[in-house]
């Protein structure tokens, strides 16, 4: 094998501490294929280690470090390791990458690993990248193999590119509408291990793009995923979005508040009164479906709807509903309102006026959806960590394409009951709601609200209280696919706008057409 084969690879791992840094290059200079690695050394940070040179950097996640990788990458390919933990390579991982790399042609190669957290090893499998991973929290994993080509290409055809926290990001999305999604090559094996140092739940990690000392991060990834939207033809300017006439449907009611329910004989009774103590200068409903409960819910929403009129109980004749579908029960129903509002068999209204603060903004902006805030509580409704969830990164001007990024909108969620209808709802028991903010977003004005209207009770029940890797994969890949329908379903529209696609190839309206 010549000198040019065997020396293969360039390494550009971050600067954790010496201890941690200087196993991750003796690991690597065992590698065969390992030419020259650099560690990447932030601030006034001091490096005294053998066997590598040391590159300054402004920050892990800017422009400035792919240019500075770009510039003197000699080598074929890149490792690249920006994560700041110690990493073990397991047999010929480096090698594998490298050849799968080679084989295929590709812009990165990614795989799966172990992950030692709290002492205990698991898997840690990631996903595969599509046309719809454009959220910024995709998990490559600590090592990804790049192709050196690749990064001089971004380089030199993104000169204007400045980020400081979003280079790898920006990076990635040029890859995608650039080379495609198949260039990402997600290799199934488990290549190497990390020492996970981030101990927190999954349910608290999911929340840090709201938090508010992340602010200047998420403003920047939101230009990167505007620019990658407007340069695949996906991006919905304001002008574009239409107000509706809510005034324009009768209805025997106002509002109906939907509950799906199953199996919360601890909770939906707090959840029902909830609902039935707000204040309203109209009638309103409140449908409780009970999707086959056997724990004793059945019993406690029969006897809460023989003491009020206003709770309806349904019972679906049907054993393969989610909560999309018991939601479509709910608002297919002739009894619905005029104005379907969320709220969960878990969760309450923070106060009586819920309900009415709503409406009025169905009627003040003619919106098709209206979105609130929540707090993270316990049972005691003290608040948890991080406190209110007010999704103040929306904006009107660009908020149905900031969706696009993010996993989620917000509660309590309200929709325009004719609109609702006609779009539908997936029957599934996650990610229904962010289908339908992004199907409403799409064509119709969102309403905000971003004062605290509702608590979220956090219990061990929660669905997103403390997932597997695999868990969140799953949930992570239905929300990708979802995104991708909605990338294609933009695209039409804007070429049906451009007078590229007859009106009856085009639905305004639908989640997956």
């Amino acid at each position: 094998m010549n000198d040019i084969m065997r020396k293969g690879i360039d390494c550009f791992i971050a600067y954790a501490d010496k201890e941690t840094t200087q196993l991750m290059v003796l690991q690597l200079r065992k590698e065969t294929l390992v030419n020259k690695i650099y560690v990447m050394v932030t601030g006034e940070e001091e490096c005294q280690l053998e066997e590598c040179e040391v590159m300054h950097i402004d920050h892990l996640q800017s422009t400035s470090v792919i240019r500075q990788i770009a510039a003197v990458v000699t080598a074929p390919l890149a490792l690249v390791c920006t994560k700041q933990m110690p990493i073990t390579l397991g047999y010929q991982a480096v090698k594998r990458m490298a050849d799968t790399a080679n084989g295929i042609g590709a812009f990165v190669v990614y795989a799966d690993r172990y992950v030692v957290k709290n002492g205990e090893t698991m898997t840690s499998p990631t996903m595969d990248f599509c046309e719809g991973s454009v959220r910024d929290d995709f998990d490559f994993g600590s090592l990804q193999m790049y192709s050196a080509a690749a990064l001089r290409e971004y380089v030199s055809r993104n000169a204007q590119a400045d980020y400081c926290y979003s280079g790898w990001y920006d990076l990635n999305l040029y890859g995608l509408r650039t080379w495609g999604a198949t260039a990402f090559f997600h290799l199934r094996e488990y290549l190497y291990t990390e020492e996970e140092l981030d101990l927190r739940k999954s349910g608290e990690k999911q929340f840090d793009y709201v938090d508010p000392r992340n602010r200047a991060v998420q403003l920047e990834r939101e230009q990167v995923c505007t620019h990658h939207l407007q340069e695949i033809g996906a991006y919905i300017s304001s002008d574009a979005i239409a107000e509706v006439s809510v005034e324009s449907a009768d209805f025997d009611m106002e509002a109906t508040v939907i509950i799906p329910v199953r199996n919360r004989v601890r909770t939906i009774e707090d959840a029902v009164r909830s609902a039935l103590s707000q204040k309203t200068s109209f009638p309103f409903n409140v449908m409780v479906v009970d999707n086959l409960s056997t724990d004793g819910t059945t019993e406690v929403v029969k006897r809460l709807a023989s003491e009020d009129e206003r709770v309806l109980h349904i019972i679906p004749e049907r054993n393969d509903l989610g909560i999309g579908g018991c939601w479509g029960l709910a608002f297919n129903d002739p009894r619905c309102g005029r104005f379907a509002v969320q709220l969960d068999s878990d969760d309450l209204y923070s106060g009586p006026d819920t309900l009415q603060r709503i409406v009025d903004k169905f009627y003040e902006e003619h919106c098709g959806m209206v979105i609130g805030a929540y707090r993270m509580c316990n049972f005691q409704l003290a608040t948890l960590p991080p406190g209110l969830i007010d999704h103040r990164e929306w904006t009107d001007e660009n908020g149905r394409n900031n969706a696009l990024r993010i996993n989620g909108l917000g509660a309590p969620r309200a929709f325009f009951t004719p609109l609702l209808r006609h779009i539908g709802m997936p029957n599934t028991s996650y990610g229904e709601d962010y289908a339908l903010g992004l199907a409403f977003s799409r064509r119709y004005k969102i309403g905000r609200i971003y004062d605290e209207l509702y608590l979220c009770r956090r219990w061990e029940g929660n669905s997103d209280a403390a997932l597997t890797p695999e868990q969140i994969n799953r949930n992570n890949t239905y929300k990708d696919s979802l995104r991708m329908m909605e990338i294609q379903n933009r695209k039409r529209l804007n070429r049906y706008w451009q007078g590229d696609v007859k009106k009856e190839d085009v639905d305004f309206f639908s989640i997956g057409s």
